[in-house]
């Protein structure tokens, strides 16, 4: 199967996505209209991306100094070929109403298009974060904001950033020392928004100096300083800033004046090596504007909500993460895959032993080597339909209305953190498997799957390592609004049971999945039956780990009973497929939760109590 033939399946037969054409938003399309966009991304994919990840990997963003002093970055021609290719594609916008240039595409169909760039090449885009910056705009900016500043983003014209992290703290945003303080007597009535002046360093930009695009706007998280000069120590006193790199108008056109925004270095990162990756000085003074030292900046919302404001870009950026992790991780396998299939090595063996005469079998007819490469079909293809389904919740809470609505959003909240941290794990695990399939080799730049292992071994970390993500759903999501997420995901998993329960092909599995979900919820009450944060938490990513496999457990159930409902008789081989990965999902994988449901249902405070010294 390819990726297109996945795709296909998993949108028109799983999540019946033509089911949308019935509604206002999206009466315009149809079938066709959501199979030609997936033809004209997996053409550019295939023409301007794929041909160029290596040549990115390998020619690293570098700098050069201009005369004025200041660092300009250098890419390869291809990196600008392919984001101009993109953006004229309307991709940056496809989403967005006709009036903003968009085609106002469901969100499912948007994330399956694009994830065949994740697949060519993952690094040689910044259009995630672009139309992420666009987006949080278009919902918690200004009139004037949307329409200079996400407006010309949704075009191509200008690309976005998000910038949270500070070299002194990391993940830790409490710790944000970046300062805004109003610019000038006049300072509210600016019609761009209230303007301030920002002095700070923030660590770790993607995409933060190129010119690919003529300007680039930063959203930056900073604090404004009390009556007394002080800042408010915490998050709450976190405000959000427009910061662009070159200073516009009103009317959207650049001034001639650059802001002060000064690169101060590239990091060079052990993958995605195509993307610039930066540390930014907001108001060293390299680019005074109006002679003064400070960096421009241009609040969105209110004082003191910016971080708020900033988990609308980093939630569709958590999703987004996950879908780099499995094309990732798809990319690996369909090379190990290809792979296998060619390599001869080994001879079968007989009763009487291997017989060094006969010819040599191709590797993929070894067991051991069909494990591999199930699992990496498992892990992968499961990812993937989390991911859209995902996407497709999106699709329910901004157009369904009403009580769909609002269980789409809960049952978002409760899924991003699985979405975001499970396949950076297990399509690593893929990646990993991908290599050792091509044996020696897997591990020289003569074959691509070292490269998409580096790669994805940064998803772990983007927007959020398992540990934070673990706090999260355990924390905070399984506990909202008095479990209403947790209980109306485990009513969705008890529908796909109750359905499998009749199918004979599937009936074992829905009777595991069953005991996988009491367990849990067991698990989650345990965990929490002390009330004390530290006892709780301290197992977060065990719990995570679990809750993660039994929600991919689910969706391949789910995925397989839609599999033979098509086709009883598993006469095609792509239902042999999905059933296959099914059944391996639930002998090899869901059976490992019981190790991670045991030291989270005890509270087991191993790690929390380990002394510093014994390290």
């Amino acid at each position: 199967m390819t990726l297109r033939t996945t795709l296909d399946f998993l949108l028109n037969d799983w999540l019946d996505t033509a089911a949308l054409t019935e509604r206002e938003r999206f009466t315009d399309h149809n079938r066709e209209t959501f199979g030609a966009v997936l033809d004209t991304c997996e053409r550019i994919a295939r023409e301007k991306y794929a041909p160029f990840n290596r040549l990115a990997d390998v020619e690293e963003p570098r700098t050069v100094t201009e005369p004025d002093g200041s660092l300009r970055v250098v890419l390869p021609r291809a990196t600008h070929d392919a984001q101009k290719a993109y953006a004229e594609s309307g991709m940056l916008s496809a989403a967005q109403d006709y009036d903003l240039g968009g085609m106002q595409l469901p969100y499912s169909v948007e994330a399956a298009a694009n994830a065949f760039f994740a697949c060519a090449s993952v690094s040689m885009g910044t259009g995630l974060l672009t139309t992420g910056n666009a987006n949080l705009l278009m919902v918690h900016g200004t009139n004037m904001q949307k329409e200079v500043f996400a407006k010309n983003e949704f075009s191509g014209r200008w690309s976005g950033t998000m910038c949270l992290s500070e070299p002194q703290a990391g993940s830790s945003l409490s710790d944000v020392a970046t300062r805004a303080v109003p610019d000038g007597a006049d300072f509210e009535s600016d019609p761009l928004g209230p303007r301030y002046r920002l002095k700070g360093n923030k660590m770790w930009i993607s995409s933060g100096e190129h010119e690919i695009n003529e300007n680039i706007i930063h959203l930056v998280l900073a604090k404004i300083p009390d009556a007394d000069g002080k800042l408010v120590p915490g998050t709450r006193g976190i405000s959000l800033f427009i910061v662009p790199k070159k200073m516009v108008n009103p009317q959207g056109e650049l001034t001639g004046v650059r802001n002060d925004v000064a690169l101060a270095g590239l990091n060079h990162k052990l993958g995605w090596r195509g993307t610039t990756n930066t540390l930014l000085n907001f108001g060293e003074g390299k680019f005074p504007v109006d002679g003064q030292a400070g960096a421009v900046g241009y609040l969105v919302g209110q004082p003191g909500k910016g971080l708020a404001c900033m988990f609308h870009m980093m939630n569709e950026a958590r999703i987004g993460v996950g879908m780099a992790a499995t094309m990732l991780g798809m990319a690996g396998y369909y090379a190990s895959l290809d792979y296998a299939k060619n390599r001869p090595q080994g001879r079968p063996i007989t009763g009487a032993g291997k017989d060094a005469a006969a010819p040599q079998t191709r590797i993929i007819e070894h067991a051991d080597v069909k494990r591999m490469l199930l699992a990496q079909k498992a892990y992968t293809e499961g990812a993937l339909a989390l991911e859209l389904y995902c996407a497709r919740l999106v699709d329910e809470h901004h157009t369904a209305g009403g009580e769909a609505a609002e269980e789409a959003r809960l049952l978002l909240e409760v899924l991003t953190p699985i979405a975001k941290s499970w396949p950076s794990e297990w399509c690593l695990e893929a990646n990993s498997l991908a290599i050792q399939v091509h044996g020696g080799y897997g591990y020289t730049r003569d074959f691509p799957v070292e490269q998409y292992w580096r790669d994805n071994r940064l998803n772990m970390i983007h927007e959020g390592t398992h540990g934070i993500q673990g706090m999260d759903l355990l924390g905070r999501k399984v506990l909202m609004e008095e479990g209403k997420g947790l209980q109306l995901l485990a009513h969705r998993m008890q529908a796909t049971i109750h359905r499998s329960s009749g199918i004979p092909a599937l009936a074992a599995h829905a009777k595991a999945l069953g005991r996988a979900l009491q367990d849990v919820s067991t698990a989650t009450q345990q965990a929490w039956s002390t009330g004390v944060p530290t006892e709780a938490l301290a197992n977060a990513v065990p719990y995570m780990q679990a809750f993660g496999h039994t929600v991919l457990a689910w969706i391949w159930l789910d995925v397989a009973a839609c599999a033979l409902d098509n086709d009883p008789k598993q006469t095609e081989l792509s239902t042999q497929g999905r059933v296959g990965c099914a059944r391996f999902f639930f002998h090899y994988e869901l059976p490992k939760i019981g190790a991670w449901l045991g030291v989270v249902q005890s509270r087991d405070l191993t790690c929390a109590s380990f002394p510093e010294g014994a390290f």
